[in-house]
């Protein structure tokens, strides 16, 4: 499988020291760049990447608010943060926005070859350094029954009601129960938002 990806940065040496470690790598197809928020949006107009690696400072706005736009407007295109900012309250509002993954600009090729392999198959990737971070002073604000965080092991892994059901032995009924009461639990709309919420408050690794 191919992954189309984009990136944006305003840093020229960020953009080719990015393009030299995937340039080489047969499941990644580079779409091009932009270094800017307009640029971003006249891009995504004509086509669609897979994956964005999106830099958190542009010169004409920011990441956060670009990544809340993208997932809004093209819900099929995934947007891993890439920056050198290494606060958590930075990490947990890009994954606030929207985005599947964070990573610092000190992240392998590794990390970055795995974090578009996951976020593609619909997975929460933080790099080891950023979920370092998310575990400090940030301990767990739920408690969860042992079946309740097998079932979000579970969603966080991307199986579906079925799957999941099969997987446990329990009826799909009983899944659908616990997938209710994880999103009230974490006070979460949407599976998306449930998975980032469980990595932010460190009910599931990542």
């Amino acid at each position: 499988m191919t992954y189309r990806v984009f990136i944006v940065d305003d840093h020229h040496m960020v953009i080719e020291g990015l393009r030299s470690l995937l340039g080489d790598e047969k499941e990644i197809e580079l779409a091009g760049h932009a270094t800017s928020v307009a640029t971003c949006r006249a891009f995504l107009q004509r086509q669609l990447p897979d994956v964005i690696l999106m830099d958190i400072s542009l010169p004409d706005g920011n990441g956060m608010d670009l990544c809340r736009e993208v997932r809004a407007l093209y819900p099929s295109v995934f947007v891993i943060g890439l920056s050198t900012f290494s606060q958590q309250s930075f990490i947990h509002k890009m994954m606030e926005h929207g985005a599947s993954g964070y990573l610092l600009k000190n992240a392998t090729k590794e990390e970055l070859l795995e974090a578009i392999r996951d976020v593609v198959k619909g997975k929460i990737y933080l790099s080891e350094e950023a979920s370092q971070i998310m575990k400090k002073d940030n301990p767990p604000a739920v408690v969860l029954t042992r079946r309740e965080q097998e079932v979000l092991a579970l969603i966080a892994e991307g199986l579906t009601n079925n799957e999941m059901a099969q997987r446990l032995f329990v009826s799909t009924a009983t899944i659908d129960t616990h997938r209710k009461n994880l999103l009230t639990k974490l006070d979460a709309k949407n599976t998306a938002t449930l998975v980032r919420k469980a990595v932010q408050q460190e009910l599931i690794q990542v």
